[in-house]
């Protein structure tokens, strides 16, 4: 988008005060003032017409200033006239006012394509009359929890628990930028799974499906037997948390297939699936910032795994603390995190002072 006019269109005031031409008022002191005659004010949005010379006129922030006039003299300077006015300070040629054009030139490059839309963008469009961009969609993404284990009672029965998985990972993908259409959960039954998906599916309204669940090495491993036989490929992956993933298509629909547990879930879906996703939709940054920082105690590193340990970001101080256990099985801990300490398997003992590799999850 390029500016069909220049931003301010026209020279206005940027203080309440008063239109004056400098020389009328170049030898205005303190101890010496200069008196002048005020005509007609120039509220924000009043026509202007000219100032004559030796006169000045009252003007707001944001009004135009008339032809003639090439300063503007704040109101804090001045005894407030409204017939006759002392002015207390010279100001030169240009002080207050805001030319055409010094914002934004006319022609002048303003939104670039794969800029993100926020309030300023939007703000920015409306100023120049602006009321419709070609934009990009963002991507649909079905959220789906597997296991006979989870509830959407609030009070579970034995054995089961409440559904985490849903509501993280929908969640996940709107703070992507993305859209959560649907989130829904599905027993361990392949049959039931799989006419769910087909459904959804056949909708066509659907860009990404999301699982979570039934991926891994044992029995009742529902995402894994109804999707293997129909082209997703599973395999574990020398990860921690986040080991078992799966991911292909399912009638030309990407899917995506991560861990049951809910840790598990979401550090894959920030190491596979958020940057992906927002590639997706020509997002400008699509994976986390990511920075150094130095330790605050010692670490071990996995033998054959990448860990991603969960931390404390002090970006003050330019250190980082592990937060929590490093199993996944910490859901509590992951809430109070706000980074990720990239680990690279097989690596040397760290102390306390090394520095490391830092995944910023408060990054846009």
């Amino acid at each position: 988008m390029t500016a069909p006019e220049p931003l301010p269109a026209f020279d206005n005031s940027g203080m309440d005060g008063y239109a004056v031409r400098a020389v009328d008022v170049a030898t205005a002191t303190a101890d010496s003032p200069v008196r002048l005659s005020v005509g007609e004010d120039i509220p924000a949005g009043a026509p202007v017409g000219e100032l004559a010379p030796g006169t000045v006129r009252r003007i707001m922030t944001g009004a135009a200033v008339p032809r003639g006039a090439d300063a503007v003299v704040e109101v804090e300077v001045t005894d407030g006239g409204t017939e006759t006015v002392e002015i207390r300070a010279a100001r030169p040629t240009g002080s207050f006012v805001r030319t055409a054009g010094s914002d934004v030139a006319q022609g002048q490059e303003v939104l670039p394509a794969g800029v993100t839309l926020g309030p300023a963008q939007l703000g920015v469009l409306a100023a120049f009359g602006v009321r419709e961009v070609v934009v990009r969609r963002r991507p649909r993404v079905l959220v789906v929890s597997t296991g006979s284990e989870l509830a959407e009672d609030p009070a579970p029965g034995s054995g089961q628990i409440r559904d985490a998985n849903g509501v993280l990972l929908a969640a996940a993908v709107e703070e992507a930028g993305g859209v959560a259409v649907r989130k829904l959960w599905v027993e361990d039954d392949v049959p039931t799974f799989l006419a769910l998906l087909d459904g959804e599916l056949a909708a066509g309204d659907i860009d990404l499906v999301i699982t979570s669940g039934g991926v891994s090495a044992g029995a009742y491993e529902v995402v894994k037997d109804g999707l293997g036989p129909r082209g997703v490929e599973f395999v574990k992956v020398a990860m921690q948390p986040g080991m078992p993933q799966g991911s292909g298509l399912v009638d030309n629909t990407p899917v995506v297939c991560l861990p049951g547990n809910p840790v598990s879930a979401l550090t894959s879906w920030e190491v596979f699936v958020r940057p992906a996703l927002r590639r997706a939709f020509g997002h400008p940054r699509p994976q986390r910032t990511v920075v150094r920082a130095t330790l605050t105690e010692p670490l071990q590193p996995l033998r054959g795994k990448r860990q991603l340990r969960r931390a404390r970001l002090d970006r003050t101080t330019g250190t980082v603390a592990p937060w929590g256990p490093p199993g996944s099985g910490f859901l509590g801990w992951f809430a109070g995190a706000d980074a990720l300490i990239d680990l690279p398997a097989d690596g040397a003992p760290l102390a306390a002072g090394d520095a490391v590799e830092v995944w910023d999850l408060t990054s846009g």
